[in-house]
């Protein structure tokens, strides 16, 4: 029986995931606070009335950046307080809604990554929306919640002879207990993740940033130029838009409908 391994949130763009032993989910809503809050990338003036959609190069992610994987981030959301941890021993613990903590994150991630910028990046938090990768595709599929099946990762690790952490693929639920590649047959099925019914509404193609050591923060792979190469794809993992509210938990069955 397939049931969920691992559920995730990744509160700023680009930063390092935190687990979660449940999830409260809406219909139609993605987790909550995932990709909350983003880093703009300098090139660009972020206008929250007049905010619309812009694709992951318009970011500070690690498609570009591969040190951001280096840093260890928690959000609290009791308090509204982003701590980052670097490995050096520099920390930092900001209040997101306070204008001097955004400009110290800033400056501390612009240090880190060592990277020059058009103009500084600015800390951003979205107010009805997400900064997912999809966002730009539609309103819905901003919401849309991304799924992993270990056993595809598993699966290619040992035909190419690595070992491949499926944190490179920064997904929200992450499942076991189906055959490899399963998951990509389910496009345009309902699936149910514990009480909570799904649709699977597309497959995700994989960038650069999969190509990321979440460990070491090192490019090791060349993940999605292999998959082209081996399979005429580079998909892996699918979306799906909730239809239904509920909360889930590890442990809890997903069984396509």
């Amino acid at each position: 029986m397939s049931t969920i391994r691992n559920l995730y949130r990744y509160p700023v763009k680009g930063l390092s995931p935190e687990p979660l032993a449940q999830v409260a989910l809406r219909a139609g809503e993605g987790f909550p606070v995932d990709r909350a809050y983003a880093l703009t990338n300098g090139s660009w003036t972020f206008d929250t009335a007049a905010y619309r959609p812009r694709p992951k190069t318009d970011f500070i992610a690690l498609m570009d950046h591969a040190a951001l994987a280096s840093l260890a981030t928690r959000f609290d959301d009791e308090t509204g307080c982003l701590h980052v941890s670097a490995p050096d021993g520099r920390t930092l613990r900001i209040d997101v809604d306070d204008a001097q903590g955004r400009a110290e994150l800033e400056s501390f991630i612009a240090r880190h990554v060592g990277a020059r910028f058009e103009g500084p990046p600015r800390f951003v938090a979205g107010e009805g929306f997400r900064f997912t990768d999809v966002s730009v595709l539609s309103h819905a599929m901003m919401n849309a919640v991304s799924l992993i099946n270990l056993a595809t990762v598993r699966e290619i690790g040992a035909t190419w002879g690595v070992d491949i952490d499926p944190l490179r693929f920064r997904a929200n639920i992450y499942i076991d207990g189906v055959v490899p590649w399963e998951e990509a047959s389910w496009l345009d099925r309902d699936v149910r993740i514990g009480c909570v019914r799904a649709r699977v509404v597309m497959r995700t193609p994989r960038c650069a940033a999969t190509n990321v050591n979440p460990v070491t923060a090192k490019r090791d792979l060349a993940l999605p130029q292999t998959m082209m190469e081996r399979y005429g794809h580079r998909e892996l993992g699918v979306y799906l838009q909730l239809l239904e509210d509920g909360e889930i938990r590890p442990g809890d069955a997903v069984t396509p409908l």
